[in-house]
């Protein structure tokens, strides 16, 4: 009985105790920086008992070199630290900077006390207290410090976070590890070990946090009950994240990452600089780094107009051509949203990063002729990024008069356009799927891709090339944000195919190789990029779960979390994508860039066909349109049964 009475005693204590902290830490800030205050000034009155007394050898607690001591040192530190701004750091969120200012308060304070007690002289002070005192202070200082924030984080937020604590690993024990560690004891979650690739660091510990070997990852997360191992290591190679990043989402666990180590080059590390792993760092090889001198050999100082400026690839290359700081961006966008928000970015930007480059939004539909030739002509472009087209399959598929109007039409008006304003470049952007095309989109995109091969033989002073890559991640015709939204309802995801593959890459990556390889036409170019090998739509799913720290669930495994559903091909999907309609590409002097040897066809072949199509787009005769697309295209091979609304 009185053993369960001690115990209740003792839990009223300890629940008051952290209630008492929870009201000073959660209280006014006012308030807190007075108790700070008064905190200092005990500990002050009490460095000079004890500097006193140890050089007296007895206990000197009311006497006149006391009293005297007390009141100088009061004085000093109270100036020292209004000054110094001692009172306005957040001592829960108290570091190494935080004590090696308070170092330097005490360094400061020494000063006065020297001088008055050391050189001047005050009878019945001894002379060594000038600096006896300050350091027995700044001890006494830095521990109230360290005891402070230990009841406050690991005390005060123990007791209140313990039922919503994540457990979790954090790869990598060095520099951004430790900080990371560090950060994490502001939060709700609690550091179970470190994981470490070096044997030598493996058994030691870091903080009183114990380093583990990953090899044991599995039967780690299960023995610890961790709920997320977070990836520090910024540095490391990209094929090297890439294994440890296989390793970890076999083990079923959540993991999230630092972001390189450019992005924390000030030393400081917080739990903001956390983000999801993205399915790209799973998939594709290693990027080829970029060539500055191709990437900014068209762009310094010149007039650059993207069409299409507020689309997944367009708005990347703006942002890579704005870095190279040519003196004119301009932004063609049909849609008003879309604009404003690229452009507001864009500024953000510029004027961020002091950047003297004009950027200027015009809101344009590139199938309307005479709008594409009013502002070619006034603003009167050096190099033309053509990114603009309709590229989702079974919209164009169902749609195929606007898809052709705008797809086909428009490149011809900004083509030219593009010559009548006198422009030294052209670069189409086109895709994989104008290669032997089931649908009409791809036959679309390389109807494009003729007219600029037609126009760069006979077209005199523009060098028009196009450059021909697969899917982006995270675009808006993308499955990646589709499979990511899918997740996080719970499933399933949909893919209509599992044998479905399809070449990716980043989309910073590829606005990049866009750039360059425009950069290097001499005329009529169709430049493909180096995909590296296709992934199989069923992987990415799956991987994509894993990701998450989720299962799949299937025949074999009824008890997963998320379901793959196989829903069949849409109208116009292939089941495999190719990048090149001939054989034996050129090599160019980029390592991710080919030059395909592809047929063309003439102007006057190709401008008389064109007219027919666009007379039967205007006439409304969809099946007339789609015959004309085919004499073009003699590899458009639709699947049976593919409607068309018109």
């Amino acid at each position: 009985m009185n053993e369960n009475v001690g115990r209740a005693i003792e839990s009223r204590l300890v629940t008051a105790f952290v209630n008492g902290l929870s009201q000073i830490a959660n209280g006014r800030r006012a308030v807190r920086r007075a108790l700070a205050v008064l905190i200092d000034i005990v500990l002050l009155v009490a460095s000079v008992w004890i500097a006193l007394s140890l050089r007296l050898g007895y206990w000197e607690i009311m006497g006149r070199a006391a009293a005297t001591l007390i009141v100088v040192a009061m004085l000093s530190w109270l100036i020292v630290a209004w000054t110094s701004g001692v009172y306005r750091s957040i001592i829960r969120s108290s570091g190494s900077r935080t004590m090696i200012s308070l170092v330097w308060a005490c360094f400061q304070l020494a000063l006065p006390m020297c001088t008055i007690f050391m050189f001047i002289g005050i009878h019945s002070v001894p002379r060594t207290m000038g600096l006896l005192q300050p350091l027995v202070f700044m001890v006494l200082l830095l521990g109230s410090r360290i005891v402070i924030r230990f009841l406050l984080i690991d005390v005060l937020a123990g007791a209140q976070g313990r039922d919503s604590q994540r457990r979790v690993f954090i790869y990598g024990a060095g520099r951004a590890g430790q900080q990371l560690a560090s950060a994490l004891r502001h939060e709700s979650q609690v550091v179970a070990g470190f994981l470490d690739d070096d044997p030598l660091l493996v058994g030691a510990l870091v903080n009183g946090v114990p380093i583990y070997s990953p090899a044991g990852i599995g039967r780690l997360v299960e023995e610890h009950e961790i709920d997320e191992v977070l990836l520090a290591l910024p540095s490391v190679t990209r094929s090297r994240r890439r294994e440890i990043l296989e390793r970890l989402i076999d083990s079923g666990t959540e993991v999230r990452s630092l972001p390189s180590f450019g992005s924390i080059l000030d030393g400081r590390v917080s739990v903001s600089d956390l983000r999801e792993i993205e399915v790209d760092e799973l998939l594709g090889r290693d990027s080829v780094p970029s060539d500055e001198d191709l990437l900014a050999r068209e762009l310094v100082g010149k007039t650059i107009l993207v069409t299409g400026a507020g689309g997944s690839i367009g708005s990347e290359l703006c942002r890579q051509i704005l870095q190279r700081n040519p003196r004119q961006l301009i932004l063609v966008e049909r849609s008003e949203f879309a604009l404003y928000s690229i452009g507001d970015e864009l500024r953000a930007v510029r004027d961020r990063n002091h950047l003297g480059v004009e950027i200027v939004e015009q809101l344009l539909d590139v199938a309307n002729v005479h709008a594409v030739q009013r502002v070619f002509a006034q603003v009167r472009p050096d190099v033309i990024f053509h990114a603009a087209a309709y590229k989702h399959v079974p919209l164009v598929e169902a749609n195929p008069l606007a898809g052709l109007w705008n797809n086909v039409f428009g490149t011809l008006n900004c083509c030219f356009a593009a010559e009548a304003a006198g422009a030294a470049r052209f670069i189409l952007v086109s895709t994989d799927k104008a290669v032997r095309p089931t649908n009409i989109m791809g036959a679309s995109k390389r109807i494009c891709e003729l007219i600029l091969q037609a126009r760069a033989a006979i077209a005199d002073g523009v060098i028009f090339s196009m450059v021909r890559f697969g899917n982006v991640l995270g675009s808006s015709g993308s499955v990646v944000p589709k499979f990511r939204e899918q997740i996080r309802s719970g499933g399933p995801i949909t893919i209509t195919d599992n044998r479905v593959t399809r070449y990716f890459m980043t989309i910073r990556e590829a606005s990049q190789l866009v750039v360059q390889a425009g950069s290097m036409a001499v005329g009529g170019e169709v430049f493909v990029l180096n995909m590296g090998q296709p992934v199989r739509i069923l992987d990415l799913a799956t991987t994509m779960v894993r990701l998450s720290g989720l299962s799949v669930r299937s025949a074999d495994h009824p008890t997963g979390d998320i379901e793959i559903k196989e829903i069949g091909l849409r109208p116009g999907e292939k089941l495999y994508e190719e990048l090149l309609i001939g054989n034996n590409p050129i090599e160019t002097g980029h390592a991710s860039i080919m030059q395909a040897r592809e047929k063309m066809l003439d102007w006057v072949q190709l401008s008389s066909a064109l007219e027919c199509m666009k007379m039967a787009i205007a006439d409304g005769d969809s099946a007339r349109a789609i015959k004309v697309l085919a004499q073009l295209v003699p590899e458009y091979a639709p699947p049976e049964g593919n409607g068309t609304l018109g």
